[in-house]
């Protein structure tokens, strides 16, 4: 059985209060118990929402890592350093990053490296753009970006990972991929897994990224092959978040 995983990728928005508000709602009760909540902010506001989240339901997860563990990398960060801060989990590969920061294929499996270095879990990113898809590419480009990862693993190494799925078209956009639409690709990244362990690929946890919010929540995360979310910008309204969390029992 996999348990959900609900993680809020902040981007470079909120503030120390809605660390503080966050840390104040979610130590109320009233959330599934087979449930991992993670809430993934800007690097400044690590150290306070350790500190405000301790004894709630919430984790910590980081937007990007080096992937070296030090030196003179001005305006980096290291997975050692997240670990100190409590992180648990960090995007690897997101769709922000490929594109205006330019990380290809390559850097998102030395960051991968990186993190499963340190025993943080990557949280790999893919997704196909409006283009892509139109074009009829989706499986080619998704399996594309997951294998360029999961085929160079050890297979222990793969046990680590949690895959998060966002067509590239429905960030931040206020479209969202249907259910079927987003179980389709969730299904064939299985199947893909299935290729190296059966048994991987029934444990391997999959989250839709892409506008999920508190009112589309339940019907995805509904889809047999859909383990959570990596939520955007309802991942900045306490209630919301909250709520999707709910919608995760």
């Amino acid at each position: 059985m996999r348990t959900p995983l609900i993680a809020g990728n902040w981007k470079m928005n909120g503030s120390a209060e809605l660390i503080r508000q966050f840390g104040e709602r979610f130590a109320q009760a009233g959330l599934p118990e087979a449930l991992d909540i993670t809430i993934i902010p800007p690097f400044p506001y690590l150290d306070a929402a350790q500190h405000a989240f301790e004894g709630t339901r919430l984790g910590l997860g980081a937007q990007t890592l080096n992937p070296v563990h030090s030196g003179a990398h001005t305006g980096e960060v290291s997975g050692q350093m997240l670990k100190e801060f409590g992180v648990c989990y960090v995007l690897i590969g997101h769709s922000e990053r490929r594109q205006l920061y330019r990380e290809t294929d390559d850097h998102v499996y030395d960051r991968t490296q990186a993190a499963l270095s340190v025993g943080l879990t990557p949280v790999l990113c893919v997704g196909e753009t409006l283009e892509e898809r139109d074009a009829g590419d989706t499986m080619q480009v998704v399996l594309r970006q997951v294998g360029h990862v999961m085929a160079r693993l050890e297979p222990a190494q793969r046990q680590q990972i949690v895959i998060a799925y966002e067509p590239v078209w429905a960030i931040g956009t206020g479209r969202t991929a249907s259910p079927e639409q987003a179980q389709e690709v969730m299904a064939g990244i299985r199947e893909y897994q299935a290729g190296f362990d059966t048994q991987l690929a029934a444990q391997l946890r999959l989250l839709y990224g892409g506008s999920m919010n508190a009112g589309n929540a339940a019907e995805l995360l509904a889809q047999p092959d859909i383990d959570g979310g990596l939520v955007g910008g309802a991942s900045l309204k306490v209630d919301d978040f909250y709520a999707i969390c709910q919608s995760a029992g």
